[in-house]
């Protein structure tokens, strides 16, 4: 079986950068993982406190998408495990939400965002949904 979230009316919405599931992760506290995610473009720069407070973490997604403020050079090359270390810290910090990854097993875990090939499987399903996967290694990690 195949476990698919994304928006907050799927059962497992608490996998998405979304989810309002906060944790701490450089001297600081992140609301969610997609203000962590977003900010992470901008070290030691503004934006990324102005990231890490926005208030939703659809404005944090968009501060991120800002190319006002330019890219830290090697973005492309450390995104991905950007990305990992807030998903373990995220599931670190929340036992519930480590017992529901945990309970998955050994299922397929896809994030089902249409318009999204890259951390989501896309809106025909041949995205390389990347977020699904690393949720999946988090969840060995955790095991």
């Amino acid at each position: 079986m195949t476990i698919y979230f994304y928006s907050s009316a799927d059962e497992y919405y608490e996998f998405s950068n979304f989810s309002k599931h906060g944790f701490e992760l450089k001297d600081k506290y992140w609301p969610t993982v997609e203000h962590y995610f977003q900010a992470q473009k901008f070290p030691d720069h503004p934006q990324e406190e102005r990231i890490r407070t926005a208030s939703t973490p659809t404005i944090a997604k968009r501060l991120g998408g800002t190319r006002s403020v330019p890219l830290r050079a090697n973005w492309e090359l450390v995104k991905e495990e950007v990305m990992k270390k807030a998903l373990l810290a995220k599931f670190r910090t929340h036992e519930d939400l480590k017992t529901l990854l945990l309970s998955t097993g050994k299922e397929k875990l896809v994030e089902n965002a249409p318009r999204d090939y890259y951390w989501g499987c896309g809106a025909n399903g041949n995205g390389k949904n990347r977020l699904g996967k690393i949720l999946m290694e988090v969840r060995e990690i955790l095991r």
